[in-house]
């Protein structure tokens, strides 16, 4: 065993080296890539990170050149990659020694560096075709550790047991793809085959977990699978929210608007860093963090900062529409009241926001809370030992379900009484 460990990590460490080799050979020539004009006659870039020539113009207008937006685009993938690197580092360093933690370091290493950000990987093996097998390999690496990731954490075992066909099937269709891109784009029925088999790969791959955290998962195990499910849900989300207004309304701005191009060029990447910090939450730490608390406040805040947004946008254009009726001409007035309505609103809004949250998600905290505070109003009225002594223990059997729960009262007379509450049926 202490033999198989050793060669696992001393591959870890030849995939850190291989990519942050990749790493490093990538970036002047992305940066030459990005900082080169689109050269498309119809001005649509097929490279995300190319600029067309109306892009160039309007990176001028507000001030950036396209060698700082090369060199913005470019550092801040770098620094992505690093930061993947740096989380599979810190797990390897501090559970090396666990078989599921030691997947998770090849993971995100092999992943964040390779098979992500592929752009690097396709600007490298088309410059130097020597880097073709070691950057595919890498390549191919992040693919399949990814679905064992998936379909084995937080126990490092496939379940249910046809998990494994579908790791097989997945990457039968995907790793040829991977090696060969252009395999797959000459034939129309092998291009929906491939997103056929990517969305089967996903919806059992959500079966699987939401399978093995209600059947075999342990609390530890549950948290560790709470913290993934919301770092990956909460960056495909927002990844979602950025993109969809622009592939559903404004596809025409890719290539030209500037803060399309720093959006898609520098952003993205930094929203996807939530998926490695998460996993690092969840293998390191995750029993010292709250994950739901940390859910709550997430859909509290999100529903709350959503709803004031849409408020403030429509009072913005109601209040435009009156006063341009009233009075010919755009006032500030609106701008100012609607801020001022989006100030009264805030606290009264956030208030129902957590109660319907509560309600709906958690609702047998919601409901201790509730016996919780009725006791506590009683408790100020009450002056019968007897009947606050009988409230104590419903109020705990209510709350905390116990299997069975005890009060002792000290009388005057150093004698002790006792009131026990009886064991619930089932």
């Amino acid at each position: 065993m202490r033999g198989g460990f050793f060669i696992a990590r001393a591959a870890w460490v030849l995939v850190v080296i291989l990519g942050l080799a990749i790493t490093a050979a990538s970036a002047p020539l992305m940066f030459e890539q990005t900082s080169t004009l689109c050269t498309e006659a119809a001005g649509v870039c097929l490279e995300r990170s190319q600029v067309s020539t109306e892009g160039l113009q309007r990176l001028r207008e507000v001030g950036l050149s396209l060698g700082l937006y090369a060199g913005l685009i470019v550092g801040v993938e770098t620094f992505s990659k690093l930061v993947w690197v740096a989380v599979g580092a810190l797990v390897f360093l501090l559970r090396s020694g666990d078989r599921m933690a030691l997947l998770v370091a090849f993971f995100l290493v092999a992943f964040g560096t390779a098979t992500f950000a592929t752009d690097g990987v396709e600007i490298l093996v088309s410059s130097h075709p020597a880097w073709w097998v070691p950057a595919r390999a890498q390549q191919v690496l992040g693919e399949v550790f990814i679905v064992l990731f998936f379909l084995t954490f937080p126990n490092g075992r496939f379940v249910p047991r046809w998990t494994p066909w579908l790791a097989a099937l997945f990457l039968a269709f995907q790793i040829p793809g991977d090696l060969f891109p252009d395999l797959y784009s000459g034939s129309p029925a092998l291009e929906v085959a491939q997103g056929v088999v990517f969305m089967c790969f996903v919806l059992g791959m959500l079966g699987a977990q939401v399978y093995r955290y209600r059947r075999v998962s342990t609390p530890q195990q549950r948290r560790q699978t709470k913290w993934v499910v919301f770092g990956t849900t909460l960056a495909i989300s927002s990844l979602f929210v950025l993109l969809a207004p622009l592939l559903f309304f404004a596809p025409r701005l890719f290539g030209t608007s500037p803060f399309v191009l720093i959006l898609i060029g520098g952003v993205i990447p930094l929203v996807m860093l939530l998926i490695p910090l998460s996993i690092g939450v969840a293998v390191l730490r995750s029993g010292l963090f709250d994950i739901d608390l940390v859910i709550n406040r997430a859909l509290v805040y999100g529903t709350l900062t959503a709803s004031l947004a849409l408020v403030y946008v429509g009072a913005v254009v109601v209040l435009q529409q009156g006063l341009r009726a009233l009075t010919g001409q755009e006032s500030q007035l609106a701008v100012v009241a609607s801020t001022l309505t989006i100030a009264a609103l805030f606290n009264p809004l956030r208030r129902r926001v957590q109660r319907f949250v509560d309600r709906r998600f958690y609702r047998q905290k919601y409901d201790a809370e509730r016996v919780l505070a009725a006791f506590s109003a009683k408790l100020r009225d009450e002056v019968d030992l007897d009947v606050l002594s009988d409230d104590l223990l419903a109020v705990m059997h209510e709350t905390v379900r116990p299997e069975h729960a005890s009060l002792w009262l000290k009388p005057p007379k150093n004698r002790k009484t006792r009131k026990i509450l009886p064991k619930p049926h089932p």
